[in-house]
């Protein structure tokens, strides 16, 4: 009896571990000690292919994400396994080795590539120096073309973006130290042409606001006396028109307005004194006259400027002087005058570049109501540059400068680009004019270029950027 109890209790162990095995085999649960009891690999590891190259890190033996540089075990006692260079992580989305394509046949492969993006191929598979395989190119992948191709999983992955190129008007700001300075077109002075002596001044002085024809002070001259009586006795005389013409002319060259000399011709009396007065409205700059002097010919009596309107020269540095153009709209700010501006816009750029600065004046003309702007004040000047009609321009970020050449590159869709030789214009507030290359409509990529470009490297497609790589 006993035996054969003894008999049926290992039948019943025998029978329960086999379904309890069969239960976990179902389920695909973990069985970490079967390698250190059975002394084999896993099933999964033993199925697949050997890894080839250095050792260049050590995993968790169950697949856990922990990671040693050196040899280590768990903590039960387990070593970690060797991971070696071509079993580490990739993310590109590898083709298979094989593929039969519609006809039915294997496309045949071209060559090998560098897997590092390196401008090397080989005719047979081969490794790079950190025991990496060259990736095989198949036939009708490489056309030769411009073309890069681009698996749409790493497009999203490392963000490339694309927009459409469209026209805007591309500017920007120059903005420049300026002076405000008098228009030297509304400056006159007040002198006589012969010696004179002054009887009066009027109550003006400097600083004083004039209008033009007020009286600024009376003179009497010995010159222009003796040629107003000459005048008056050829009127008296009935003097022929010549005589008449000469008097007159000489009462001119004396300096005597036109309404005094009229004056004169019809009172017929040489006046004692002459009132001089204001050429034009405006404000006294310089007063040098006073009652009783005499004054000399040529001498200045009164010095007036017309500050309706005003210049305001600004210096622009010798780099941005191209993008300044005549016409351009200009905004002026004072420090006299907090949140008021002025509108003018650019009248005069000097032909000549000063030595000690590097720079070049530009004139800009500005009305000056009220006649707050006063000259020699500082000035804050901000150029508009470019042209007002819209031009075809992408985003800065969508260039790639070379230094001696600029590249685009154009989206075909479906993770195929082109890249692009193109000529830029200005460039300004985030945009860049593009004057050849592409046009409006296209699609052009403005994030994550660098993805491209190196695309373009591993596959010698970038022919505009780099030589042509020989293909065997």
């Amino acid at each position: 009896m006993k035996r054969i109890a003894l008999t049926g209790l290992a039948l019943a162990a025998i029978l329960a571990a086999g379904a309890g095995g069969y239960w976990v085999g179902l389920r695909d649960f973990p069985m970490p000690g079967l390698r250190e009891w059975f002394g084999v690999e896993d099933t999964l590891a033993a199925g697949g292919p050997a890894g080839s190259g250095a050792v260049i890190y050590y995993q968790d033996p169950d697949g856990q994400p922990v990671y040693s540089a050196t040899p280590r075990q768990t903590a039960d006692g387990r070593a970690f396994r060797a991971v070696r260079a071509s079993e580490d992580v990739s993310f590109e989305d590898k083709p298979p080795a094989t593929t039969v394509p519609a006809s039915g046949g294997t496309r045949r492969v071209l060559y090998y590539r560098n897997p590092m993006g390196l401008p090397d191929t080989s005719p047979a598979p081969k490794k790079d120096s950190m025991g990496m395989d060259y990736i095989p190119v198949h036939e009708g992948e490489d056309d030769g073309g411009p073309i890069v191709k681009v698996s749409l999983g790493k497009l999203q992955r490392t963000g490339v973006r694309s927009e459409l190129v469209q026209r805007r008007t591309v500017g920007r700001l120059v903005r420049v130290p300026g002076t405000v300075q008098l228009d030297e077109r509304r400056i006159s002075v007040v002198a006589t042409r012969s010696d004179a002596f002054v009887n009066e001044v009027a109550n003006v002085t400097t600083g004083d606001r004039v209008t033009k024809g007020q009286m600024l002070l009376r003179l009497y001259s010995p010159d222009i006396a003796f040629a107003a009586a000459q005048f008056i006795t050829d009127l008296n005389s009935g003097g022929r028109d010549s005589a008449l013409g000469g008097a007159r002319q000489r009462l001119e060259n004396l300096g005597l307005p036109p309404e005094a000399i009229a004056e004169i011709e019809r009172t017929r009396k040489a006046p004692l004194s002459m009132v001089w007065r204001a050429p034009r409205d405006g404000v006294v700059l310089e007063r040098n006259v006073v009652d009783g002097m005499k004054a000399a010919p040529g001498e200045v009596l009164f010095r007036l400027a017309d500050i309706s309107t005003i210049w305001v020269l600004a210096d622009v540095p010798e780099f941005d002087l191209g993008a300044v153009r005549l016409g351009a709209p200009v905004t002026i700010r004072v420090r006299s005058l907090p949140g008021r501006s002025f509108e003018g816009r650019v009248s005069l750029i000097y032909p000549q570049v000063s030595e000690a600065t590097r720079a070049t004046r530009v004139r800009i003309e500005i009305a000056n109501p009220g006649g707050v702007l006063l000259p020699n004040m500082y000035a804050e000047v901000e150029i508009g540059t470019g042209d007002a009609a819209p031009v075809v321009a992408v985003p800065d970020s969508a260039v790639i400068d070379t230094g001696t050449r600029q590249v685009v590159i154009i989206d075909r869709g479906e993770g195929r680009f082109e890249p692009r030789d193109v000529k830029i214009g200005l460039r300004g507030q985030g945009f860049t004019e593009i004057r050849e290359g592409i046009a409006e409509g296209d699609r052009v990529v403005v994030a994550a270029n660098f993805l491209i470009d190196a695309e373009s490297n591993l596959k010698a497609a970038l022919r505009g950027l780099t030589p042509p790589e020989a293909q065997p």
